[in-house]
């Protein structure tokens, strides 16, 4: 169906359980964006940003992770990751 400007749907969710205590989730969203915007994760969900956050690898800016996690950057800046306060990290990578 027709996406609002601005929103995004979830299209695939495939876990990878191949690695038993690493599990690789890959979703692809269907974003329909205004301009100026472009596709990408807000409170870990898919979300219409700022194309400059993409442009800059500026990731943490599109508050990717949930609420009371700690975002950082992957050094490279290909990704960065989420701390939960019990310590966990989730990493996610770009591209």
């Amino acid at each position: 169906g027709q996406l609002a400007a601005g929103t995004c749907e979830i299209v695939t969710l495939d876990r990878d359980s191949s690695q038993p205590r690493r599990t690789i989730a890959r979703q692809t969203a269907r974003c329909a964006c205004k301009k100026g915007q472009i596709a990408g994760t807000t409170r870990a969900r898919p979300a219409c940003v700022d194309a400059r956050i993409i442009k800059t690898k500026q990731w943490c800016e599109m508050l990717p992770c949930l609420e009371g996690e700690g975002c950082d950057l992957l050094i490279n800046k290909s990704g960065w990751t989420c701390t939960q306060p019990g310590g966990r990290i989730k990493t996610t990578t770009v591209g």
